[in-house]
């Protein structure tokens, strides 16, 4: 155990050495070079592998493609590591946060055809958010007092997070979020609004970033705007289209699902009850969430992705518009939002219609490194994807690791930009 734990250090400090990243100082490939090349592709290789061999996860997959050629495929460790199944491109993970980004392309194919403007009040086309009220502290007894929205909720606010919709660690209003249930599965999304509506915002409109149930809103009014289920619209409108016929609440392919595990306090993996792992995406649930939910394949996301790239043409559709990904892919938070919770933890960024945009390059060894420009997301288990249009580059990460690895994520970019 002691030869095999310095074997697995050695070949981790290997390669540390051998890859070289160049942190913030990026080069853009010229016309006769990829920034995917067999250097590359083996510190990739050596990176991903020495989480594996670390006991750090359990299992990885990685594919890139680069100029709309797949230019890196591999996977290391087990999807199921109990039952001794590999990692490999046929596994089906749950990608979590990962749902947000194909959500709000739903939402963003009605803006096309004019169904909505991104400031025009949520309340328009859902009236249970009129006249909302904001958390003001509370009084000498504790009693919460509330005081008048300065402004509406906006669509653009769903889309970018700052609608002020509390949350369950909010100390104050952490018990009537609780109480509520809103993200209850048995809620229909039309429930989960009525339920989310009732409640005080934590603050006023467009004053702070902070991550929530956004765009499980966006989810609602897709089905308002559509006048269809939010799944029924998506699987006919983005999934179909795509040929993403992996991606789904409940997977068709139970037995490809990977286990989930969680780094302990003494860094070992255990592996999280398949009944706890599974409990959203073993069957159908009324509640149809735009903001988490969906199992896929690594390539499954990769034509996901490479339709972004790609200014919103599939390989046999067109799901969106150029200038919409454009938009989409542009930063929609001004600078007087300071409050930004933990978006800097991503990088030099700032945060689009469903995804987070990198405004300037990596200010120090120790950030995520990418390309101005690029635009991407990931998911609690630590999956990952981003699109760099610069360099016609998609990536996509697969992993089921608690908590959020940013090491992981971090290392990855290194080796890809090394």
């Amino acid at each position: 155990m002691i030869m095999y734990k310095s074997a697995a250090f050695l070949s981790f400090v290997i390669f540390l050495g051998s890859c070289n990243p160049k942190g913030a100082e990026i080069e853009s490939k010229d016309a006769d070079s990829l920034i995917v090349n067999s250097d590359t592709k083996a510190c990739i290789d050596s990176t991903l592998q020495s989480f594996v061999d670390q006991g750090a996860i359990a299992g990885v997959s990685a594919l890139i493609m680069e100029d709309n050629k797949e230019v890196y495929f591999n996977a290391f460790g087990k999807a199921d590591r109990e039952a001794d199944v590999p990692m490999d491109r046929n596994t089906v993970v749950r990608i979590f946060s990962m749902t947000k980004p194909i959500t709000g392309v739903a939402l963003m194919q009605l803006y096309e055809k004019g169904a909505f403007q991104l400031d025009d009040p949520l309340a328009k086309y859902a009236p249970e958010f009129s006249d909302m009220k904001v958390f003001n502290g509370t009084d000498s007894n504790g009693k919460i007092l509330l005081e008048p929205a300065k402004r509406p909720i906006t669509i653009r606010d769903l889309t970018r997070h700052t609608a002020g919709f509390a949350r369950a660690e909010q100390s104050e209003l952490g018990k009537m979020v609780l109480e509520a249930d809103v993200m209850n599965k048995e809620n229909t999304l039309a429930e989960m609004a009525k339920k989310l509506s009732k409640l005080p915002l934590a603050f006023h409109p467009g004053e702070e970033w902070s991550y929530g149930v956004s765009v499980d809103v966006q989810a609602y009014l897709v089905e308002l705007l559509s006048g269809k289920p939010f799944d029924q619209y998506v699987n006919e409108n983005i999934l179909t289209p795509l040929g993403m016929n992996n991606t789904a609440y409940v997977t068709k392919n139970p037995d490809k699902l990977a286990a989930v595990y969680r780094k302990g306090e003494d860094g070992k993996l255990v592996r999280i009850p398949d009944e706890e792992a599974n409990s959203f995406n073993e069957k159908p649930w009324p509640l149809k969430p735009g903001g988490y939910g969906f199992t896929s394949t690594v390539d499954d996301y990769m034509k996901f992705a490479q339709m972004l790239v790609n200014e919103g043409k599939g390989e046999n559709a067109t799901i969106l518009k150029e200038e919409t990904v454009k938009l989409m892919a542009t930063n929609h938070l001004p600078d007087s939002v300071t409050e930004r919770m933990w978006l800097p933890s991503k990088g030099q960024v700032g945060f689009g219609i469903d995804f987070a945009v990198r405004l300037r390059d990596a200010q120090s060894a120790e950030e995520n490194v990418g390309t101005i420009g690029e635009f991407f997301w990931d998911g609690a288990a630590t999956t990952l994807f981003w699109v760099d249009p610069k360099n016609e580059l998609t990536a996509v990460l697969f992993v089921q690791i608690f908590p959020f690895d940013r090491a992981l994520h971090k290392k990855f970019r290194d080796a890809v930009y090394q």
